[in-house]
C-alpha cells in the first residue's frame, strides 16, 4: 500500500527536465503530423545482441535489493508505521488476502505505477523483453504487498503496479535508450550516462554494476536505434473555474511537455510501444496539486488498413494511462474532479489525409476497456481517500489540423470515462469510526462519468516558437445509489508559449 520516499513534485520535475535534457540534445521535431519526422536509423545488431542477452539472477536481485532498500528507508528513516514488520505480519498479510486500500489519487494511480516501472526496468535493462519484465513487475509487487509492509495487501495495488509500470517503465526506458552513446567520453559521456539515470534509474544503476556506464564501445549502444521522436515544451499562465463562476477561479503558472516517439503510420514492427504518445502537465497553483495531468498510449500491435495517395489508414491495440488530478476551488471549497486510469487497453484508429497544399488534416479514434480505474467520490472520505475504485470503459477521439506550412495548428479531442462501482458500504454507516485499515470496500456504488474536451491552438513567432491558446473543458456526473446525483463542470484556459524541439 504505502511506498513513498520522494514527492510527485520532485520525481516528475527531474524526469521532465531529463527528458527535456535529452531531446534538446540530438533529436528533432515530429508530434503530430504537422511537424517533419526524422528518418528512422537501425539498431547496430552487436548492440541488439549484447543487450537483450537474458540475466535472470541479475534481475531478480535488482528488484529484491530495490524493495529492502526502500523498506529500510520507510522504516529507518520515515519511521513509516506500515514498515514495521515481522514474522507475524507477513503470516497475517498472507492469512487475511486482499484488499482495497485508502492511500491518496496520487499514490495509487501514479507513485505505485512508477514503482512497477521500477521492476519493469530491472528486468528489461537485464535482457528481457516487454511481455517477460512485466512478469518481474508482478513478482515485485508481490514481494512488496505480503512482506514488506505491515499492512494488508492491497487489490488495486496489484493491477495498477504491474500494468501501470509497464506502461510508464516502456516510455522512460526507451526515452533512456535514445540518449545513450558508448562512443563518448568524458564530460558529453558523463552528461548523457546521467541523463538516462534520471529517465530510467535501474538502467542507469544496472549499467554502473556492469561498467557499461564507462565502457567505450564502436557503436552508440542502443537497443532502439535512433528512433522518430520529438518534444514540445509550453509555460506560461493557467487559471481554472469551478461552475462558470469567476469568484470560484485559481491562477498560476503550468508546464507541459508533450512527447511522441516513433510513426504512428509504421506498421510493419510488432514490438510493443514502437510508437506511443506522452503528455504531462504541472502547474504551481495555490490549493492545486503539482501534477495535473498524464495521458499515455502505447502500441501494442497495428495493421495498415489502407495506404494510397490520398490517405493513410491502420488499426491496432494500445495501452493507456490516464490521470488527472485536482483540488478545491473557490470560495465553497469544492474539488471538480479526480480520476486516474492506470489499467486500460483498447482498439485505436488512426486516419490521415494526403497533404494538401494550404493544410494537412488528421484524427484518431479509440476505445478501451478500463480493468482499474478511479474517479472522485461526493461522499467516500476515509483516510487518504476521497475517490471511488472502478472498472468501465473509455472513448477517446480528436483531430488535428496544420494550415500555411505549420504557421498555424488547430487541435481538438474529447475523452469520455464511464466507471461502475459495485462493492460499496452499507448505507448509513459512519466512515468516521469504521478502522480504514480493514474496511474493505471499493467506495460509494455508483455510475460515473468524465468528460474532457480539449481545444487547442498554436500560431507560429518565431522560427520553433509558437504562441499557444489550451481550453480544457471537464464535465463529472455521478449516479450514486444512495445519495442524489452530482454533476459539476470546470474549465481551464492556458496562455503559454511553446517551443518545439
Amino acid at each position: 500500500m504505502k511506498r513513498t520516499g520522494v514527492s510527485i513534485y520532485v520525481l516528475l520535475r527531474t524526469v521532465a527536465a531529463g527528458v527535456a535534457l535529452a531531446l534538446s540534445m540530438h533529436m528533432q521535431a515530429q508530434i503530430p503530423i504537422q511537424f517533419h519526422t526524422v528518418e528512422q536509423v537501425p539498431p547496430d545488431s552487436t548492440d541488439v545482441a549484447r543487450m537483450t542477452k537474458r540475466h535472470f539472477w541479475r534481475a531478480s536481485a535488482e528488484v529484491a535489493g530495490f524493495n529492502i532498500g526502500l523498506w529500510a528507508f520507510d522504516r529507518y528513516v520515515q519511521h513509516g508505521d506500515w514498515s514495521y514488520i515481522s514474522l507475524h505480519t507477513i503470516k497475517e498479510n498472507f492469512k487475511h488476502g486482499l484488499i482495497w486500500d485508502n492511500d491518496n489519487l496520487g499514490t495509487n494511480t501514479f507513485l505505485h505505477p512508477y514503482n512497477g516501472s521500477l521492476y519493469f526496468n530491472a528486468a528489461r535493462a537485464n535482457g528481457f523483453n516487454f511481455w517477460q519484465s512485466e512478469l518481474f513487475a508482478i513478482a515485485g509487487s508481490g514481494m512488496w504487498e505480503f512482506f514488506m509492509e505491515c499492512e494488508y495487501p492491497s487489490t488495486n495495488d496489484f493491477i495498477a503496479t504491474p500494468i501501470g509500470g509497464a506502461a510508464l517503465g516502456e516510455v522512460l526506458y526507451r526515452a533512456s535508450d535514445a540518449v545513450l552513446d558508448d562512443r563518448l567520453t568524458g564530460g558529453a559521456r558523463f552528461e548523457r550516462e546521467l541523463v538516462s539515470f534520471i529517465l530510467s534509474p535501474m538502467r542507469g544503476l544496472n549499467r554502473i554494476i556492469t561498467g557499461e556506464a564507462w565502457k567505450v564501445r564502436p557503436t552508440r549502444g542502443r537497443e532502439f536505434g535512433t528512433p522518430n521522436f520529438s518534444v514540445r515544451l509550453s509555460a506560461g499562465y493557467k487559471m481554472l473555474v469551478y461552475q462558470g463562476k469567476w469568484n470560484n477561479l485559481h491562477q498560476g503558472a503550468a508546464i507541459e511537455l508533450d512527447t511522441e516517439y516513433g510513426d504512428r503510420f509504421e506498421v510493419k514492427s510488432t514490438k510493443p510501444y514502437d510508437y506511443f504518445t506522452f503528455k504531462a502537465q504541472l502547474q504551481m497553483i495555490k490549493t492545486q496539486p503539482i501534477l495535473s495531468q498524464i495521458e499515455l498510449k502505447g502500441r501494442l500491435l497495428a495493421r495498415e488498413i489502407f495506404d494510397d495517395y490520398r490517405s493513410q489508414g491502420s488499426i491496432g491495440l494500445y495501452q493507456h494511462f490516464d490521470f488527472y488530478d485536482s483540488d478545491t476551488i473557490g470560495k465553497i471549497e469544492k474539488v471538480p474532479f479526480k480520476l486516474g486510469v492506470p489499467a486500460s487497453v483498447g482498439v485505436g484508429f488512426m486516419f490521415r489525409d494526403v497533404e494538401h497544399r494550404k493544410w494537412v488534416f488528421d484524427c484518431f479514434l479509440h476505445a478501451n476497456g478500463i480493468a482499474l480505474g478511479s474517479i472522485l467520490s461526493d461522499h467516500y472520505q476515509t483516510d487518504e481517500r476521497n475517490y471511488n475504485w472502478a472498472s468501465g470503459f473509455s472513448l477517446k477521439g480528436g483531430l488535428n489540423m496544420v494550415f500555411a506550412k505549420n504557421k498555424f495548428a488547430f487541435s481538438l479531442s474529447h475523452n469520455y470515462f464511464r466507471l461502475f462501482t459495485w462493492r460499496g458500504y452499507r448505507y448509513g454507516t459512519d466512515l468516521r469510526l469504521v478502522n480504514f485499515r480493514t474496511l474493505n470496500v471499493q467506495g460509494d456504488v455508483s455510475a460515473a462519468s468524465l468528460n474532457m474536451t480539449e481545444i487547442r491552438a498554436d500560431l507560429k513567432l518565431w522560427e520553433k516558437l509558437y504562441g499557444t491558446l489550451l481550453f480544457t473543458n471537464y464535465v463529472r456526473s455521478s449516479h450514486y445509489r444512495d445519495y442524489p446525483y452530482v454533476h459539476s463542470t470546470s474549465n481551464s484556459i492556458n496562455l503559454m508559449l511553446t517551443y518545439k524541439f
